[in-house]
């Protein structure tokens, strides 16, 4: 079977905006051809990293001078600590210095930080520029790569500072998910989880049977991340610009940044998706706490989390963590708090997650500080 036919394609509908997910093998090799047929002419700049670079950057450059589009590539180092001014002033320098314009666009060649780096620069260079994510991670094939959602981090908080910049399109190459480091894919597959514990139940009773499938490669990854696409597609469609529903897909994510901000980013310690993973068997357990859900549904979900061999426990984190208060500090900072007032994704059981409001201070450091020891 021919690598176009084993391809899927996910549109997310944003009117004139809109935008093709092309899921499958192959993509570097083809990405010439794919925006020569949406972007006939442009110019464009790599941004990469050091990593990304040693495997990727070479076949996506032949492919893209095969397709007669110019391109000035630009590799920065890896990790969460690369989404910083310093580095996003490096890439606009980059940009304004190959004197790309406002119709030529920004390559974004690698995982979530690089994703999220390059779309804000796309974001701000001449007050917008197109902009490709070709997401080389899981995660950011099934997360960061979808929905707009463009930043860098502050001394305050994690994604903090940035701007909805859509993109053009979306290449997710599968087969650069072979030599992905089994950490790496593991942190992805929780926010593959995340889509099912949050509105489709059957998808993580789907995950819970063919995981090892999804692990393994082949029509079950593809399939899996088609899904998990279509799922943020349909949210990100519906809100933009997370005024309402587009909340749901924060699930963990609340919990999962102060841990982040509390290890200092430090990607040895935590990596984004692991945080999440706890964050999502903390938010199941605190919903059960406020008597919202069944203990048994949080019981389920880190039984899975821990099976495919993610971190589910705060203690699971290596070098310990501060004490509570400060964990409650980067809680307060997080991007879901309104006027003070600390808003979580909660949930009434899997798949029936929803926005909470005004969730009470004390009880949640209660919790904190009983999960903590456990």
């Amino acid at each position: 079977m021919s690598d176009s036919l084993k391809r899927r394609n996910v549109r997310v509908e944003l009117c004139e905006r809109s935008y093709d997910i092309l899921i499958g093998p192959g993509l570097i090799a083809g990405a010439g051809t794919e925006i020569a047929a949406r972007r006939p002419g442009a110019r464009c700049a790599v941004i990469t990293d050091t990593n990304v670079a040693e495997a990727h950057l070479q076949p996506l450059l032949s492919s893209l001078a095969t397709a007669g589009i110019e391109a000035v590539p630009l590799t920065l180092e890896p990790g969460e600590k690369t989404k910083r001014f310093e580095e996003l002033v490096r890439v606009c320098d980059h940009v304004l210095a190959a004197r790309l314009e406002r119709g030529d666009a920004v390559l974004a060649l690698g995982g979530g930080v690089i994703g999220d780096l390059a779309g804000f620069a796309a974001g701000i260079v001449r007050r917008g520029m197109r902009f490709v994510q070709v997401p080389t991670s899981l995660l950011a094939q099934v997360d960061s790569s979808v929905g707009g959602k463009t930043g860098i981090n502050a001394a305050q908080g994690k994604n903090l500072i940035g701007v909805f910049h859509q993109p053009d399109l979306v290449l997710a190459d599968t087969d650069v998910l072979d030599s992905l480091p089994l950490r790496e894919f593991r942190a992805g597959y929780a926010e593959m989880a995340k889509y099912g514990l949050i509105d489709r139940p059957d998808f993580f009773a789907w995950l819970e049977a063919n995981w090892r499938e999804v692990f393994s490669g082949g029509e079950a990854r593809t399939e899996a991340i088609a899904k998990s696409c279509q799922a943020k597609a349909d949210v990100v469609a519906a809100d933009e610009r997370e005024s309402g529903a587009r909340a749901l897909l924060n699930l963990g994510h609340t919990f999962g940044h102060a841990l982040e901000a509390a290890t200092d980013y430090d990607s040895r310690r935590l990596v984004h998706g692991e945080g999440v993973a706890i964050g999502m068997v903390l938010a199941h357990q605190f919903s059960a706490r406020m008597n919202l859900a069944s203990p048994d549904d949080a019981t389920r979900v880190e039984a899975h989390l821990t099976q495919v061999g993610l971190p589910t426990r705060m203690s699971d984190i290596e070098g310990g963590l501060p004490p509570t208060d400060i964990l409650m500090k980067h809680i307060a900072q997080d991007k879901k708090v309104r006027r003070g007032a600390l808003t979580f994704i909660l949930t009434r059981g899997i798949g029936q997650s929803f926005i909470a409001d005004d969730v009470p201070q004390d009880e949640v450091f209660r919790f904190l500080e009983d999960k903590r020891a456990s």
